[in-house]
């Protein structure tokens, strides 16, 4: 359930209310909203009757939740929340446009690709450092290396900067470096690693998993909201179908879906969807006319050297050009594509 504060409620009504709520036995986490604090409660149903919220000081109303995931849902929260990372705000109007390396290989290639993205209007860095690979015989990341790499692109280039991390050592080391952690497809169901990422409270990308269901999508949001970390932006990057013509089936209705089910944004990577760079524009297109929060993009200074998907990969002339293209898409749907910068 949540419990809908009126505007008049101070600091001693909330307690009161939390009190009561720990008293039950529910447990309950503080959602902010702009006009409206409210506190999201789970617990046993049969009790609700009993608890007497709807009498006490500063409380307006209670409203049940039906869905199973409670924190994250639209019933919780009417307007769309907000993810702040370094200077960057996704959700608002603005497409944010998250650009860079599938992989961290070097200090020129990340320089590289963190000066020209920058300079076309990327907003976020993205590289990975820690690389979950289907064989142990691919390059597995730089680890450490990689970070401070990322730290020092960040330092030049004034762009926020986010990672893959896989456990709980590199989300210690990550959290020391950047200012976004990333909880790939492989591990959205892991809920351990998403209780730690909750417990960070650094802001998160959660990508969908190859093969859930959107429930099981937001579910896994859930864990980390209900840590305390409402700095989640959920990322569709496709699922797994009997399609064999592109890496995996870029489900692009998922993003109306979500919007309208979570308060949470969501933003599209079509690089790792497709697999394809011949395909990437088109669907990074596609995702903002969809009303996409932001587009994830693999960039390299030299895609046919990458050590990590170097064939989905944009060069930095063909990321230039589709900066153009998405301005151009996001003026129809009457939004604008930049960093989102505050």
């Amino acid at each position: 359930m949540v419990v809908v504060m009126n505007l008049t409620a101070g600091q001693e009504h909330i307690k009161a209310v939390q009190q009561r709520l720990e008293q039950y036995g529910f447990e309950f986490s503080l959602i902010r909203g702009v006009k409206r604090l409210v506190i999201g409660a789970v617990g046993d149903r049969q009790v609700i009757g009993s608890l007497g919220l709807e009498a006490m000081p500063g409380v307006e109303k209670i409203l049940p939740i039906m869905k199973p995931f409670k924190l994250v849902s639209r019933e919780s929260k009417g307007e769309n929340s907000l993810v702040r990372v370094k200077n960057v705000v996704i959700g608002g109007d603005d497409v944010t446009v998250i650009a860079g390396p599938c992989a961290v290989e070097s200090r020129e290639q990340l320089l590289t690709t963190a000066r020209r993205v920058r300079q076309a209007g990327a907003g976020v860095l993205r590289g990975g450092t820690f690389k979950p690979r289907t064989s142990p015989y691919s390059f597995q990341g730089l680890e450490v290396e990689g970070l401070k790499l990322l730290a020092e692109a960040s330092a030049e280039t004034g762009l926020a900067t986010v990672t893959e991390i896989v456990d709980e050592t590199s989300l210690k080391l990550a959290l020391k470096y950047v200012d976004m952690v990333q909880v790939g497809a492989r591990n959205m169901q892991n809920f351990h690693l998403l209780r730690m990422v909750g417990r960070s409270g650094m802001p998160v990308l959660l990508k969908r998993g190859f093969s859930s269901t959107i429930e099981e999508w937001l579910m896994a949001a859930e864990y980390i909201v209900s840590e305390g970390n409402e700095n989640v932006v959920l990322c569709e990057r496709g699922i797994r179908t009997f399609e064999v013509a592109t890496r995996n089936t870029l489900d692009l209705s998922a993003v109306p879906v979500v919007k309208g089910l979570s308060h949470l944004p969501v933003i599209v990577d079509p690089s790792h969807a497709t697999g394809n760079q011949r395909l990437v524009a088109p669907m990074a297109r596609a995702a903002v006319a969809a009303g996409s929060d932001g587009v994830l993009i693999e960039v390299h200074p030299e895609p046919c050297k990458a050590l990590c998907d170097g064939p989905q990969s944009l060069n930095p002339d063909e990321f230039d050009s589709l900066m153009a293209e998405l301005r151009t898409v996001a003026s129809a749907v009457g939004r604008v594509v930049g960093g989102g910068y505050i």
